[in-house]
């Protein structure tokens, strides 16, 4: 809870981007973000929706602050792809929340609908944990659902999935293989029915083109147009996340990461890959201050 009050207290540009989630939802969001109950931010429908406001109204306060830091490439992962999408110019933040909003309520009612599991997978290659997979003869049980960086992948799927992959992954020669505690089974084939309300609230959102790139976690490469794009986000829900792909398409055009939001996953998967780029975290206020002197 309170993620992106300082911001809000402190600057006004992040104060009206909660301002006008909270007039768009129809809702006190800002108040379950900031005071809670923890339980209530937690839920599927909420937490979605929240870390993508507060990731945008972060965002709004380095736009301000460097109005010439223009990004040259835009990625998020999974959920944060939403925010690359929004921050390339590509979706206006209220359709953009709009969207979010129904992928957040589609993803709740297939976790209450079907129980699901996820686990971190430690020490196997992509090309080896793929294998476990495959081996396990389970596809309608298990699935990859994270490509984060190498030696590290998530699985998902049915609790009876999950638990034979921990095992399988172990036995190929996995450091760790830990389940996560997790509401559902998320980038999995368990989340079709978000797939399906999801589909027809992207295809009824406008695109716009836009002159920054942007790379995407189905295609693990970059995404130029509109219609791939849209089934891009479409199909994200039930498919793989192949970030450490993403990371590797975009090096060549970037010089400094910035990782805007609640964390700093994303950059400790930096230094796993050995990216040259150097990458920074703004999480909160005081972090603007490593974004000054990188660009000093």
């Amino acid at each position: 809870m309170g993620m992106g009050r300082d911001f809000y207290e402190k600057y006004p540009a992040a104060k009206r981007v909660f301002d006008e989630a909270d007039q768009l939802l129809g809702r006190e969001l800002t108040k379950i973000i900031f005071e809670g109950p923890e339980e209530k931010l937690l839920q599927t429908e909420n937490c979605q929706v929240a870390l993508f406001v507060t990731s945008m109204a972060i965002l709004a306060v380095v736009q301000e602050l460097y109005p010439d830091l223009v990004p040259a490439v835009c990625a998020g992962l999974s959920l944060g792809e939403y925010s690359a999408v929004c921050a390339s110019g590509r979706m206006s933040f209220a359709d953009c929340l709009s969207v979010v909003r129904v992928r957040g309520q589609g993803m709740q009612e297939a976790c209450e609908a079907t129980k699901g599991a996820m686990a971190a997978v430690v020490g196997l290659s992509a090309e080896e944990i793929d294998n476990v997979v495959e081996g396990l003869a389970m596809k309608d049980d298990i699935w990859v659902a994270n490509y984060n960086c190498p030696g590290q992948t998530v699985v998902s799927g049915t609790p009876k999935g999950v638990e034979a992959a921990i095992e399988a992954a172990k036995v190929a020669g996995a450091r760790r293989a830990l389940p996560l505690k997790v509401h559902g089974a998320f980038h999995s084939g368990l989340m079709q029915s978000a797939t399906d309300k999801l589909q027809a609230k992207v295809n009824a959102t406008q695109i716009r083109e836009s002159a920054i790139a942007l790379v995407m976690n189905v295609a693990g490469d970059f995404v130029k147009d509109e219609e791939t794009i849209r089934q891009n986000l479409i199909d994200q829900v039930t498919s793989s996340v192949r970030w450490q792909q993403g990371i590797e398409a975009m090096q060549d055009e970037v010089d400094l990461y910035v990782e805007i939001g609640c964390g700093t996953t994303l950059s400790g998967m930096n230094r796993k890959m050995k990216v040259e780029a150097p990458s920074i975290s703004i999480t909160q206020v005081e972090d603007l201050e490593k974004l000054k002197e990188s660009l000093e």
